[in-house]
């Protein structure tokens, strides 16, 4: 099942293109398109050497009747961008997996504009027929900036990046 979201503008924030649900060997995997930039405040920071983490969160609920609905799954992945200064590269990745290595800013940011698409779910955890509501958004995660910057993050609307949560419907298969 396919869903294309409404647009923000990038004014607002970070902007969900498009998000949906794949059913693969693995499980169900969330594909999804953010669009954004960063404002100058980040952009600095990180090309000071203070990475940046983008933190995607899933939220599967499965309607029901007669109750409220079935809170069926939480899941969150985070992507960290960080710059060297020595080398003059980008570098990013999931938190705890490999890093890769980007010549360019541009670069490195599609890959949290467009990460790849990971298994929120797997299979057999979903009941097959039954549809759910999935909710996702992406913010910029301060609790992993060094303290000082949290501190000066929670009075700077510059530091607080986040879409709204968007939601669509999928149909276990």
């Amino acid at each position: 099942m396919f869903c294309v979201l409404a647009p923000v503008s990038a004014a607002d924030g970070i902007e969900i293109v498009q998000a949906h649900l794949e059913t693969s060997e693995d499980g169900y995997r969330l594909s999804a398109t953010f669009g954004f930039d960063l404002n100058h405040n980040l952009e600095e920071a990180l090309t000071r050497g203070i990475p940046l983490h983008f933190t995607t969160d899933v939220e599967l609920r499965r309607p029901r009747w007669y109750w409220f609905d079935e809170a069926t799954l939480n899941a969150s992945r985070t992507i960290r961008i960080e710059y060297n200064v020595l080398t003059r590269q980008y570098r990013g990745g999931v938190a705890g997996s490999v890093q890769q290595s980007f010549p360019t800013f541009d670069d490195a940011m599609s890959l949290v504009r467009r990460p790849s698409r990971w298994v929120v779910a797997e299979r057999g955890m979903l009941k097959v027929g039954e549809t759910y509501t999935v909710s996702t958004r992406m913010r910029l995660n301060l609790e992993y900036l060094p303290k000082p910057f949290q501190v000066n993050a929670l009075n700077n609307s510059d530091w607080r990046l986040s879409s709204d949560w968007r939601s669509f419907y999928f149909k276990a298969e």
